[in-house]
């Protein structure tokens, strides 16, 4: 099985896992991989639970259509986060409840849309950022996304939904699912005053594991 083979593949069983866990509805939502000359991305209109893998838009290094099904109008977006951010590999973006429920709250710093609630989610995620309302398909967006010079490997569109970059498809689908499940955690404890990791407890995990958060996450 060729390498282009296996992730089409993967492409397909990531997409049907995140729909029939209700993470993202009817035909919302995409998937791109990165190839040596060229991606791979979801179709236009196409549901992430019944995907064909031999029908996935199969794009050059320019953006333009080489096979495959119409893409996602969202092509701009995945293009913008690719330039941008070197050693993004893949991009899952969702219309995940909790995540899109969070992007609407206004008392959401654009900077850092989430405190440090786990590790995981700062081991996975952290910072995410947080750009302004755009309809879906606006080229506007990407310029939003480049504006963020490739510091956040985790977006949330305003009430539309996050956009997730890893250096595989796998880190990327995993790191979607951890922004979706603090975002459930925040909204749960909204209001409740929770206990966050500390300072110190975040400088810990950046040791540790080598994270790079912006000079600016400090003040959470």
């Amino acid at each position: 099985m060729s390498s282009e083979t296996r992730l089409r593949d993967d492409i397909c069983r990531f997409g049907r896992s995140l729909f029939e866990r209700g993470l993202t509805p009817g035909s919302s939502g995409n998937i791109s991989v990165k190839l040596e000359d060229g991606w791979l991305v979801t179709p236009t209109n196409a549901s992430l639970g019944f995907l064909d893998p031999a029908r996935l838009s199969r794009l050059d290094e320019t953006g333009r259509l080489v096979s495959g099904d119409a893409p996602t109008k969202e092509v701009p977006l995945h293009t913008a986060l690719y330039d941008t951010r070197g050693s993004a590999r893949a991009i899952v973006h969702l219309h995940s409840t909790h995540s899109v429920a969070l992007s609407m709250l206004p008392e959401i710093d654009p900077t850092a849309a989430l405190p440090p609630m786990t590790a995981y989610y700062m081991m996975k995620c952290a910072p995410t950022a947080l750009v302004p309302y755009y309809r879906p398909g606006d080229p506007a967006v990407a310029d939003a996304i480049k504006g963020l010079a490739g510091k956040y490997s985790s977006v949330l569109l305003a009430n539309h939904g996050p956009v997730v970059a890893g250096d595989t498809l796998e880190a990327a689908v995993f790191a979607t699912e951890e922004l979706e499940e603090t975002a459930k955690l925040y909204l749960l404890l909204r209001g409740l005053n929770p206990r966050y990791l500390s300072p110190e407890q975040v400088k810990d995990l950046v040791k540790t594991f080598g994270l790079t958060l912006p000079e600016h996450d400090d003040h959470h």
